[in-house]
């Protein structure tokens, strides 16, 4: 059986095809620049170990899902004979509000309650709602499964999600927390458990990467997250700003005349690592350019810190803690943002091997011996635990 997994972008489309159950991975692929002059694709059959490289018109998500079908059975590039070898389809769905609390096979119902979560996540929800119709008019009697980087935050207690603003704010709009990166934080929390024979451990889990956010899993339940509504909240990321005095926005664009429209603009994109250092929010380029440039340095010590303090709140918002996991781009790559981030730490029981981090890949513990608290690099699959939520729903 195959599960194709589609995570769709408001001008993109990123996929994967597994056989299952064992998870294998057999093609994949990024179509990007969807309804510009010129898209660009690029597909790999990873069992075959070729590589296509497309550049043509693609007019919208249709369009995109018939290319990127069309070459799954290419007879050169492609893995299959035909679409009929395609059991299933798993969605990544970024915003699924209160009405979704873990994985769900996509109904009309499922569809319209994820329209109904547009309002609080206008980039990326149409976006999601555009592959899982695409799919359905191509694979018409194929079952499809949705997964929400939401639901597994949805354990938060009321006094953790709930913001210190007017009720009624809640009953009308449902503004509180509602957290992201779920997928990767079950995923790489479940493998935690596995590698160190710790069923329910309680653990902090650190996604950072352009988007960034720390977790707090107790007993196997999500009890607190540092994004927020939106993913603006939190830690210091790429081009966000994360936490900050929200007066700040509104004092500034009184004084710069900027609409709101332009100032969540500036918050999202022009923000974080990029907008404290002027040069860029990829943490590779600020490593090198810290040498000799103070607001390079400067962007990375506050990242560090921001981390830092969170990791902080959640030992206390926990109790107890067995393990620290980093995972995400910067926390699977960075052996030197993790001992930044940890440094100091050891009277909390904290303690760093330098040595263990400098050489942690993969899945790999570098806490000092002896140490109560496990620290892990564990790499993050998203697009894995999208299809084995889709095999257990709609195949098993």
């Amino acid at each position: 059986m195959n599960v194709l997994v589609i995570n769709s972008g408001s001008s993109s489309i990123k996929y994967q095809l597994f056989a299952m159950p064992e998870a294998k991975v057999l093609a994949k692929g990024l179509l990007e620049k969807i309804g510009e002059e010129i898209s660009a694709l690029k597909h790999t059959a990873v069992e075959k170990g070729k590589e296509k490289k497309i550049e043509q018109k693609v007019a919208d998500h249709k369009a995109g899902m018939s290319l990127i079908f069309s070459l799954l059975t290419d007879k050169e590039f492609g893995v299959i004979a035909d679409m009929s070898e395609i059991s299933a389809v798993g969605h990544r769905v970024v915003h699924g509000g209160e009405a979704f609390n873990k994985s769900t096979l996509i109904t009309d119902e499922a569809i319209k309650a994820i329209e109904a979560c547009c309002d609080i996540a206008p980039l990326h929800n149409p976006a999601g709602l555009q592959g899982i119709s695409a799919c359905k008019e191509i694979l018409k009697d194929v079952k499809m499964v949705g997964v929400f980087d939401t639901s597994f935050h949805q354990t938060i207690p009321d006094y953790a999600y709930m913001y210190a603003v007017p009720h009624e704010w809640y009953d009308k709009y449902k503004i509180r927390r509602y957290g992201f990166h779920g997928t990767s934080h079950k995923y790489v929390y479940g493998e935690f458990c596995k590698v160190t024979n710790k069923p329910n451990a309680n653990v902090i889990v650190c996604h950072l990467g352009n988007g960034a956010s720390v977790t707090a899993v107790k007993n196997g339940e999500s009890i607190d997250t540092s994004m927020g509504l939106t993913p603006l909240e939190g830690l210091v990321m790429g081009t966000r700003s994360g936490d900050m005095d929200p007066a700040v926005p509104t004092f500034v664009m009184a004084k710069e005349n900027l609409s709101a429209k332009e100032m969540d603009n500036i918050l999202n994109k022009k923000s974080g690592l990029l907008g404290v250092s002027g040069v860029s929010n990829d943490m590779r380029n600020l490593e090198e350019a810290a040498k000799t440039n103070p607001k390079a340095e400067l962007a990375i010590t506050m990242f560090c810190y921001r981390v830092k303090k969170y990791i902080g709140a959640y030992m206390a918002a926990l109790g107890h803690l067995d393990g620290i996991v980093f995972t995400g781009g910067i926390g699977e790559n960075s052996a030197y943002i993790r001992g930044r981030i940890l440094e100091g730490l050891d009277e909390l029981g904290i303690k760093c091997d330098a040595d263990k981090n400098s050489k942690a890949r993969g899945c790999a513990n570098f806490e000092k011996d002896g140490a109560a608290i496990k620290l892990y690099v564990i790499a993050t699959d998203e697009e894995k635990a999208i299809a084995m939520d889709t095999y257990n729903l709609a195949l098993k």
